[in-house]
């Protein structure tokens, strides 16, 4: 039996995201493509975080929080705006439009190359509990192995094993 790598069992051509894509940007491209995430990248195609539809679903119930109500100013965490309540009826501030991918996403990544043995990739996925791992090749993604991935590369050993036990 051939010994398995991350880049035997990826899935290539993923789909990423630029870290200065506003969230209503981001969330068209997820919803159209039918992804829940998608790896965020740099201006040169290096991977700095990822980002899903949760993240942006967390965004979007955060409060916008009136945190120094004696000094009468209004903060926003993710604009980093601080205005005076008499300023802020001359200003329309859309919050989505301020608020990039670089802003939400979780900047921890997990990651191996392209020759990580694939009980290496399963045994990174258990430990970080995630479902999806990133395989990169000097700090570009090249593809991504994902939990439907990993079973679908070991369902054929699972089912020689069963039939030789029978």
């Amino acid at each position: 039996m051939k010994n398995l790598t991350a880049g035997d069992v990826m899935t290539q051509n993923v789909r990423t995201v630029g870290a200065d894509w506003p969230i209503d940007r981001l969330a068209e491209y997820l919803t159209e493509h039918a992804i829940s995430g998608a790896p965020v990248v740099d201006d040169e195609g290096r991977l700095i975080g990822v980002v899903s539809l949760t993240d942006i679903a967390r965004f979007n119930s955060m409060p916008v929080r009136d945190t120094y109500e004696d000094h009468h100013e209004f903060y926003h965490p993710a604009q980093e705006i601080l205005l005076a309540r008499e300023e802020l009826g001359g200003y329309h501030v859309d919050d989505q439009s301020l608020v990039t991918a670089r802003d939400i996403m979780t900047p921890v990544i997990f990651q191996l190359p392209e020759a990580a043995a694939i009980t290496e990739v399963a045994e990174t996925m258990m430990r970080g509990r995630i479902h999806r791992l990133f395989v990169t090749r000097d700090h570009q993604v090249v593809g991504v192995v994902s939990a439907f991935d990993l079973l679908g590369a070991i369902l054929p050993m699972v089912k020689e094993v069963v039939g030789q036990n029978q």
